[in-house]
């Protein structure tokens, strides 16, 4: 494995954790700022701690991409240490910046909660349960007032699939869910984490307090939450409403990640979008339909090139809706799956990601087209994947894509375009010359991507 010292190198520690410290990291070529967290392998001590990191390091994987999740750039392994080089996120704590400010208008508090929420809509319906929200682990870009907010820390996450119970105590003590403590819960307690934020964010101060942890553990189990005292009276009723939402000790009664986006309380406020985002799945779905098949072979190619642990999450996906362990995924298994993410679709919509996803035109998605049709799109952006795939059409090696290679790529993968292959052609060729070089390539593999770019698109978060 590629030596990190050898690409980047290490500065200054930016912060310490149970089993990581994290360096500044620069790129030897480009000057490029990250942060490099360094995991010495002799803390690891049991079979657990080792499969927490592996696990880790797939999930953030599985979500870089999705707007607000602190990108993973690159895992790197050496004789004493695990490296996992991410987005620096230079502009503090969310808490200090509220600390900085006093509190926010609700308004602001509303604007910064829907980000949150959303953050977690996407981590749930792509399979994983963060298990350690708290204002400590969002993070913001860059100092500037209008600056993006970042989920980071993944340490505790999980993978799970729908109905999956967990029973391991993690967390940290104010947020902690009255089920983690009994022993029983899932992505349930991930909502109840944000309703203590969002109490902490109105108030200034956690729901539930002692001196001792233990005394917090017992006051998080009463449930009881005191909108008596200051500044309680002067807030609005629905924000009280979302709090005691998100705060029900039954966590079957709690509101989920996207009944809170469809609160009133978030959607009066000015910017406040009426639908939530889109399932991540979804989305990915829909971007793969305005493709055509030219750029759908050059991204199984590069699904191909993908490792084990990048892919992993989506391998997890795959495994929840193919409820038969057929290996493929029919329409109705898609319909199901979709909807046990809070995604409904009409008969026409979910019939038209099935033929986006269907390649092959068999009226069934196989594991490697679900791989190609949901792979995150800022791996396209990676330079040696789109290089990899150039390769694989450029059979001559001549620095070009000729018609007749084209022809036989799309025969090969059992693709035959409907639109004559000239035209394909003429659509990427910038340059008229009748055959597409890499720089026509990369464009139509970067074109109508908005992941491909996902800084252009992140909100602003402070109002």
């Amino acid at each position: 494995m590629e030596d990190v010292k050898s690409i980047y190198s290490i500065g200054k520690e930016l912060g310490r954790g149970q089993f990581g410290i994290t360096h500044l990291c620069t790129n030897k070529v480009t000057g490029e700022q990250f942060a490099c967290k360094t995991i010495a392998k002799r803390k690891l001590v049991n079979k657990e701690d080792v499969e927490d990191v592996r696990r880790e390091v797939q999930i953030m994987h599985h979500l870089t991409g999705q707007p607000n999740i602190v990108e993973l750039k690159g895992a790197y392994e050496d004789k004493h240490s695990v490296h996992l080089v991410m987005e620096l996120c230079a502009g503090g704590e969310l808490f200090d910046r509220i600390i900085a400010k006093g509190h926010y208008t609700e308004r602001a508090a509303a604007s910064l909660l829907r980000t949150i929420v959303q953050i977690i809509h996407t981590c749930h319906s792509m399979g994983v349960i963060h298990r350690d929200l708290k204002p400590e682990n969002f993070l913001l870009l860059n100092k500037q007032e209008n600056s993006p907010l970042k989920a980071t820390d993944f340490g505790l996450s999980v993978f799970y699939k729908s109905g999956e119970v967990f029973k391991d105590i993690v967390g940290s003590a104010y947020y902690i869910a009255p089920e983690v403590l009994k022993r029983r819960y899932g992505p349930e307690a991930d909502v109840w984490s944000v309703g203590v934020m969002l109490f902490i964010l109105l108030s200034g101060v956690p729901p539930f307090w002692a001196e001792s942890e233990h005394g917090i553990f017992n006051a998080i189990l009463r449930g009881h939450i005191d909108f008596t005292s200051d500044p309680w009276p002067s807030i609005s009723p629905q924000a009280k409403d979302l709090v005691r939402k998100m705060l029900t000790s039954d966590p079957k009664q709690r509101m989920t990640a996207i009944q809170v986006l469809g609160h009133p309380w978030i959607k009066e406020d000015g910017e406040a979008p009426d639908t939530p985002l889109d399932n991540a799945v979804l989305s990915r779905l829909k971007q793969f339909k305005a493709m055509n098949n030219f750029k759908k072979v050059a991204l199984r190619v590069i699904a191909g090139c993908l490792s084990e642990e990048e892919i992993m999450g989506l391998k997890e996906m795959f495994k929840g809706m193919d409820t038969d362990n057929s290996g493929t995924i029919t329409l109705e298994e898609l319909k199901q799956g979709l909807a046990k993410q809070g995604t409904k679709l009409s008969e026409y919509e979910a019939k038209q990601l099935m033929e986006a996803a269907d390649a092959d035109g068999n009226g069934i998605i196989d594991y490697d087209e679900f791989i190609t049709a949901t792979m995150h799109m800022n791996r396209m952006d990676r330079e040696e994947h789109l290089y990899t795939a150039f390769q694989h059409f450029d059979k001559d090696n001549s620095g070009y894509i000729t018609t007749e290679e084209l022809e036989q790529a799309l025969r090969d993968f059992g693709m035959h375009d409907g639109r004559d292959i000239k035209e394909i052609i003429s659509e990427v060729d910038a340059d008229n010359d009748g055959r597409i070089n890499y720089d026509e390539f990369v464009a139509m593999m970067r074109k109508g991507n908005p992941e491909a770019n996902p800084k252009k698109r992140r909100d602003d978060v402070f109002v």
